[in-house]
């Protein structure tokens, strides 16, 4: 079945002709499996594990190691993601307009190479992990299943983004162990201001598919919503920053938290406003802008170490 190409669709977010066209043309299709010519995904990946280490409160020293880890760590495994669910979505890819160009998808990287690729990534995943305490170890291991069982959701359930979030989101619990070596109310009341942040980006990101995803036959909170995906995502939006302030309450952050919070409060409620799900490139831009939804998060959390 060949990809449908109506207006609605003739859209892609793969961007081949950019700076990895540089690179030596045998690794673009790894590059591109791995998602690296966009790295809107790990930004969005390292951004809760940054609200995380913050959170926390290291010392200056240990922050800076953390972050640099996590930095690593998150292009590391958010490209073992997109290996596992291209090798899983491979067959679904060929029939979405959007997807159809991914190396699996289309030919140009035989799935023998991609599971090489995927165990030199866990392996890099892996030696970073190892550089955080035993806790983080017991938590990074096991958000290895949320990875693998990720790609599944689409197919049994009208949530998969729900489920994006948990495993998007866990950098926000994993970086709060690692910098604090504990688990308290504080890393829950994180980790689900991170699941609903997720939440509400996924299901943006998914309406450039809905109308492939409904023939093919995946389901999406795009598709389960509709046209009311806008009161969804605003308090999936509403949630989130509400979530934060209690994370921020509860781990005794200063008073100047609060204020600045409005500030991704602001960057969420415009998202909301402006939303066209009619609008593949509109969606990827709003869900592009989340990288600064997240930075905001992170000076607000930082501000209340003041």
């Amino acid at each position: 079945m060949e990809p449908r190409t109506s207006p609605l669709k003739i859209h892609t977010d793969i961007v081949a002709n950019g700076w990895v066209a540089r690179l030596p043309r045998a690794w673009l299709p790894y590059l591109l499996l791995a998602r690296v010519d966009r790295l809107i995904g790990a930004w969005l990946l390292f951004l809760p594990g940054l609200w995380g280490i913050l959170l926390a409160r290291p010392n200056v020293a240990e922050a800076v190691r953390l972050i640099a880890l996590f930095g690593i760590g998150s292009v590391a495994m958010r490209s073992a993601g997109c290996v596992v669910n291209d090798l899983w979505d491979r067959d679904i890819d060929r029939m979405v307009a959007r997807t159809a160009g991914r190396p699996l998808a289309s030919g140009t990287l035989p799935p023998r190479h991609a599971l090489i690729f995927l165990a030199l990534l866990l392996l890099l995943g892996l030696i970073v992990l190892l550089q955080l305490n035993r806790l983080s170890w017991v938590l990074g291991v096991s958000s290895l299943l949320l990875v693998v069982l990720y790609p599944l959701a689409k197919r049994v359930t009208w949530w998969p983004q729900l489920m994006m979030g948990f495993t998007f989101g866990f950098g926000a619990p994993l970086g709060y162990a690692a910098a604090a070596g504990q688990l308290d109310a504080a890393w829950a009341a994180l980790y689900t201001a991170a699941i609903l942040w997720d939440l509400g980006f996924d299901t943006i990101y998914a309406h450039q598919d809905r109308e492939d995803d409904a023939l093919v036959g995946v389901h999406s909170t795009a598709l389960l919503f509709g046209d009311r995906t806008r009161p969804f995502l605003a308090i999936c939006y509403a949630m989130t920053i509400v979530m934060l302030g209690l994370a921020g309450w509860l781990a005794k952050l200063a008073i100047w938290f609060y204020p600045l919070l409005l500030l991704p409060a602001a960057l969420l409620a415009r998202q909301v406003i402006v939303l066209n799900i009619d609008d593949p490139a509109s969606c990827l831009r709003l869900f592009r802008a989340n990288r600064g939804v997240g930075l905001a998060v992170a000076l607000a959390i930082l501000a209340g170490w003041l």
